[in-house]
């Protein structure tokens, strides 16, 4: 814990040296366990320096999710105000709901360096190679009815563009209704799963689980999905640093969450304006059946209207089919 706690304080100091004495003073700990916690940080490859009379300055860092990189970025957000960063884990969502189960506040955020046993809507798989991707997950209690949620993946979709826009300078675009696809690929994959309180069929916790695919190489998909897959590092050519990241699609978690519902029009503009599902020819999936139909336009519900060849429209709520392009991923 005292090594989160100091990392956090270099890192709110970005290029500046933070004397022993302060970080002992602010923190509540000796000068002894500042210079334990730093000299653990040092041997899980943190490159801080030092200077007499001047103290520690942090100059480079691993490619690590740890509670020390996100507490001083996330420290007026409530959702991220508690955070879990586990090495390895079956599920962060699954984790994420075993700690509601337990009475965790909303706002935890759970992340991993690697997921066992990653899952994607309909009983996929999301493969989740360790220290390549972001996999998060984030628990949220509204106060409102079970119906009025229907449209919460939406908004997180448009949240995690923001996310990446802010940290990346590229915007992706959404696969209706919760994938996230740059360069005709898919980037990120969003699962949310709700709990009701059975004796009042009333909301108890929702969680949204988000994994971005962050430096994975063509050879880090296997070869079911490499086609249909890419990374950022592979978009942008250059790695990113996840945990740089995951503090900004926190914080667009935490916007989106403070004015959910009532910023729908905000919200509903821009999962309109990203939607690459619109004006297409698409494939209606169900176990059954595959019908073909032209995706029309997003409604107020963020529901998809399409139109079938004898020109009947059908509105299409999320979970009840997947949508897939006539002649490819999109």
């Amino acid at each position: 814990m005292s090594r989160d706690r100091v990392l956090a304080l270099l890192r709110e100091r970005p290029g500046e040296y933070l004397s022993g004495e302060a970080m002992s003073r602010t923190l509540g700990i000796s000068r002894a366990g500042v210079w334990k916690a730093i000299e653990g940080l040092r041997q899980e490859g943190y490159v801080v320096s030092s200077a007499p009379n001047r103290g520690y300055r942090l100059e480079n860092s691993p490619d690590r999710l740890r509670v020390g990189e996100l507490f001083g970025l996330l420290s007026d957000a409530k959702v991220g105000s508690q955070l879990v960063c586990l090495d390895t884990i079956d599920s962060t969502n699954t984790e994420c709901k075993r700690r509601a189960m337990t009475g965790a506040p909303e706002g935890l955020v759970v992340t991993a360096e690697e997921q066992t046993g990653g899952r994607g809507r309909r009983g996929r798989g999301f493969q989740s190679p360790r220290g390549k991707g972001l996999y998060l997950s984030a628990l949220f209690r509204p106060d409102l009815e079970p119906g009025r949620v229907s449209d919460f993946t939406a908004w997180v979709a448009v949240a995690v563009c923001d996310g990446i826009e802010a940290c990346c300078g590229v915007r992706p675009q959404i696969k209706w209704t919760n994938d996230i696809i740059l360069n005709g690929k898919k980037l990120v994959g969003i699962l949310t799963e709700l709990s009701l309180v059975s004796e009042t069929n009333t909301l108890d916790y929702l969680v949204t689980g988000i994994g971005v695919n962050v430096n994975q190489a063509p050879e880090d998909f296997s070869q079911e999905v490499r086609e249909m897959a890419t990374s950022l590092s592979q978009a942008l050519g250059h790695p990113v640093r996840r945990a740089d990241l995951a503090a900004q699609i926190i914080l667009a978690l935490d916007r989106m969450y403070a004015g959910y519902p009532e910023d729908r029009g905000e919200y509903l503009k821009k999962y309109r304006a990203g939607c690459i599902t619109t004006g297409r020819q698409v494939q209606l999936i169900t176990p059954t059946a595959r019908r073909q139909a032209f995706a029309l336009e997003i409604d107020d519900d963020f529901n998809l209207v399409v139109e079938h060849y004898n020109g009947k429209r059908e509105t299409i709520s999320a979970g009840e089919v997947s949508v897939r392009g006539m002649y490819g991923y999109v």
